[in-house]
């Protein structure tokens, strides 16, 4: 029976992440897993992200069918510096989440073509205000790690599923409502990673229960705060708590300091997520 609730919804939604993480790990431990599943749900989310905002600047000036996604790249250069300076990153449309996932099956170099995509978009925030918030956002992501598999094929085979999948997930029309349910969606798989993999992880996760209780606590009697600062950020949730609890409106801005490489990566992806943009978040490692 199709859940009729948001709640509901949003526990079927997590059910399907959940085994879909898990059918996809196969021999990969899930702790070390995570990083590919995150990774590629934050791909889709920056992809997404930005489509959405240049499709609604062109439709908002005239051009009511306008499709970035369909754009040959080089028209798309022509907005590059903008666009960077707005959203912190560009993407070509040729290397956008659902064109590289529509080429994956028949891409022979797959495993390539994700490395240069990656490359390409941290590049793309070199020289500007949002390098230091983009460098190394997908080093944990290594397309040619063994784990994938013992053969090039083999890792291009799992690639293709992981880009399968999180394409499937039903995050709705982003536009709408899916920057919530991206980063309720990251949060999810952050716990549940945490959960299953205990001191083995390296790391302790707090629950966003105790999170929301504590960022409640430290706000009381505030509608703004100018800004919010965690020594030991983690992935970022805590953070984010101040956003839920305070409006992300009323937040002047997001620092924090991260100890574990991994885990600071986590926390930067965390911030975009959750739609917050680069100029409002600083994440030292």
């Amino acid at each position: 029976m199709t859940p009729t609730t948001s709640e509901a919804q949003r526990a079927e939604l997590h059910k399907t992440i959940w085994r879909i993480a898990n059918d996809l790990r196969g021999s990969v431990d899930g702790w070390d897993f995570k990083t590919y599943v995150l990774g590629m749900l934050f791909y889709r989310f920056i992809s997404e992200n930005l489509t959405a905002y240049i499709n609604a600047g062109e439709r908002a000036a005239g051009e009511a069918s306008f499709d970035y996604a369909t754009l040959p790249d080089v028209d798309a250069e022509f907005g590059r510096a903008d666009t960077v300076a707005e959203k912190g990153f560009f993407i070509l449309p040729s290397e956008l989440f659902q064109n590289v996932r529509a080429r994956a099956a028949k891409d022979e170099n797959l495993n390539e073509t994700l490395e240069r995509v990656f490359k390409n978009i941290e590049g793309s925030a070199v020289g500007t205000d949002s390098e230091n918030d983009l460098k190394g956002l997908f080093d944990d992501l290594d397309v040619n790690s063994s784990k994938l598999g013992n053969t090039v094929a083999k890792r291009n085979e799992k690639l293709v599923k992981l880009l399968n999948a999180i394409g499937d997930l039903p995050l709705g029309d982003f536009a709408d409502n899916s920057i919530d349910l991206f980063g309720d969606a990251y949060e999810y798989l952050m716990q549940m990673y945490a959960s299953q993999a205990g001191k083995s992880g390296g790391e302790y996760y707090t629950p966003q229960e105790v999170s929301e209780v504590l960022a409640r606590i430290t706000v009381m009697g505030k509608t703004r705060v100018n800004k919010v600062y965690d020594p030991a950020a983690g992935s970022g949730s805590l953070l984010l708590k101040f956003a839920k609890v305070l409006g992300k409106e009323n937040v002047g801005g997001f620092y924090g300091q991260e100890i574990n490489l991994t885990t600071y990566n986590l926390a930067r992806i965390n911030m975009f997520l959750h739609d917050v943009n680069y100029e409002k978040f600083d994440i030292a490692h």
